[in-house]
């Protein structure tokens, strides 16, 4: 029985029977172009639908995601991807015998089997392959392992997967492969993408097998059209500078960056079905403001300081601007003088000047703009940083910068906006220890949690820990959230401002760089308009929650 659930003030959950009704309904979704949908997340048993509030209602979405009907079922095909495998990882006997088989078996079977991608998440390239074998239903460790080392290919419940780069994770392993899952420079860059057909080769066989030819190409699809794209390394850590050669004179060295300095813009929205996360400014309203006021457009790329204390010297003049967390901010001239700077004003600075930025008084991320904006090389459309899934722009990719990263801009002449003046905060920014109240959304799983549990959510104050980052911001109240349905919930799509609750029964709050995919139940979620107040909270700050849509948010003083 499909039920439509309320996922945010932005999304709906759309909840199948099981995970072939659930792929049948993405590929209607797909094909449907349904009005104002801007995404869609297939996951174990649901669709998150994201959708555009000025082009459709929730209300008239809902109705049309009620009534469309399941797509036929897809007709046997071809292989779409060949994988070789180098049977034989560490949980590869244990997995055998709970499965009453021998190792050789269960190597031949996994082989023989015809896997599909069911959806994507977890991190980028990370598919969860469904197959038609029912032998392969295996639990996941009991412990987690800290790091998998990329290329494992490994089993949990009733998927199969290859990690795509070395992380945490839980699954059980039977083997390796060369085959590259993430490619920034292959279109897609994810080797598995939704509905694709996967077939994974022993490459162990005997000369001239299919494992020998493997051997020659381990992992590489067997399409022609993607069969001839090469490995190439992961996005530079090194040290970023300008090349000689680049032509231009602008430039930010970051002579000390802080608590973390980042690249952000507006984000890469729609590359969810390749399990990238929409990432982005975790204060949007920050980012277009600062952006405003030194003439640029409001989504141009701008760096993301964390609590403060980062010194930028300057190569070449131009125009600033800091805007975001509240903190004492000077641009110190090359002959010494100091100049104030004013939060959300435009600030002239010449070749040799550097800004520095104290430690923030209100909020916790301030965003500073230079006119013209970073000359970086975008990665799927965006130079976002993704903590999480570790891309940003070509240049730097998923990491904060570094003292000595030379970053180059465009130059205030290739920008013809015109410099606004001070603007002062829309919304006042809460002080350490201060109060701030969020508006949200029940659901899409508040039905797992005890009524009293609901209510707690709700009257409770949460407070910030300092476990909290730009995935998620975790909460500690003082009584936790009881479940009132036990059980793992299968993976299912996230928003950014998602409630997810733990067994242990603390929240944590999704921020900009969150899973695309998550496993544990959401009870709400924060309203979009309150998203840019969520990414301000610092630890020992203490949050509300409140249902009520009218009212705004609320930001009090320390108690």
């Amino acid at each position: 029985m499909r039920r439509v659930l309320t996922a945010s003030d932005r999304a709906l959950l759309v909840e199948e029977k099981d995970l072939d009704a659930t792929m049948r309904l993405h590929a209607a979704l797909a094909a449907a172009g349904l009005a104002g949908v801007t995404e869609l997340v297939p996951a174990a048993r649901t669709v998150l639908v994201r959708f555009d509030p000025l082009r459709t209602t929730a209300s008239a979405l809902r109705r049309a995601l009620e009534a469309i009907p399941l797509a036929e079922r897809d007709p046997a095909a071809a292989s779409d991807v060949v994988i070789g495998v180098r049977y034989g990882g560490e949980d590869l006997a244990d997995v055998a015998a709970d499965l009453g088989v021998t190792a050789e078996e269960l190597v031949a079977r996994h082989a023989a089997a015809t896997w599909r991608v069911a959806f994507t998440g977890f991190a980028p390239g990370f598919g969860y392959l469904v197959g038609d074998d029912p032998l392969f239903d295996v639990p996941r460790r009991a412990s987690p392992r800290t790091s998998v080392p990329p290329g494992s290919v490994a089993l949990a419940g009733p998927y199969s997967g290859v990690y795509p780069r070395a992380s945490p994770g839980g699954w059980r392993l039977i083997g390796r492969t060369d085959a590259v899952l993430w490619d920034l420079e292959r279109d897609p860059p994810a080797l598995l993408v939704p509905g694709a057909v996967v077939r994974f080769a022993d490459v162990a066989r005997p000369a001239g097998s299919q494992g020998d030819r493997l051997r020659r190409g381990a992992g590489l699809p067997a399409t022609p059209s993607r069969a001839s794209q090469s490995v190439r390394p992961p996005a530079a850590r090194e040290p970023l500078d300008m090349p000689g050669d680049r032509g231009t004179r602008y430039a930010v060295e970051v002579v000390s960056p802080g608590l973390r300095l980042l690249v952000q813009d507006l984000g890469r929205p729609g590359a969810a079905h390749l399990g990238v996360s929409a990432s982005g400014a975790a204060d949007r309203a920050a980012l277009r403001a600062a952006n405003r006021a030194v003439g640029n457009g409001p989504g141009a790329p701008a760096f993301e300081l964390l609590g403060g204390g980062a010194v930028l010297r300057f190569r070449g003049g131009g125009v600033a601007a800091i805007r975001g967390a509240a903190a004492d901010a000077t641009v110190r001239h090359r002959d010494g003088a100091e100049t104030p700077v004013a939060n959300g004003g435009p600030i002239a600075v010449d070749d040799g000047d550097e800004l520095t930025i104290g430690y923030a008084s209100r909020g916790v991320r301030a965003v500073v703009a230079i006119r013209g904006g970073l000359a970086l090389t975008p990665a799927l459309g965006s130079l976002a940083t993704d903590t999480l899934g570790d891309i940003g722009s070509r240049e730097i990719g998923g990491r904060a910068l570094r003292p000595g990263d030379v970053v180059p801009l465009h130059g205030p002449s290739s920008v013809s906006g015109a410099v606004v003046p001070f603007e002062p905060p829309a919304l006042p920014l809460p002080a350490p220890g201060g109060l701030v109240t969020l508006r949200i959304t029940l659901g899409p799983r508040d039905d797992w949690f005890a009524d009293e549990a609901v209510r707690l959510l709700l009257v409770q104050e949460w407070e910030v820990t300092p476990r909290s980052d730009r995935v998620g911001i975790r909460l500690r109240g003082a009584a936790p959230l009881e479940r009132a349905v036990g059980g793992e919930l299968p993976s299912e799509g996230t928003v950014t401002g998602s409630l997810q609750v733990p067994p242990r029964g603390q929240p944590v709050l999704f921020l900009p760089d969150r899973p695309v995919t998550g496993g544990y139940p959401v009870i709400g979620a924060v309203v979009d308009a309150d998203l840019d107040l969520a990414g301000q909270l610092a630890p020992g700050m203490r949050v509300r929650f409140r249902t009520d849509g009218d009212a705004g948010p609320d930001v009090g003083a320390p108690s």
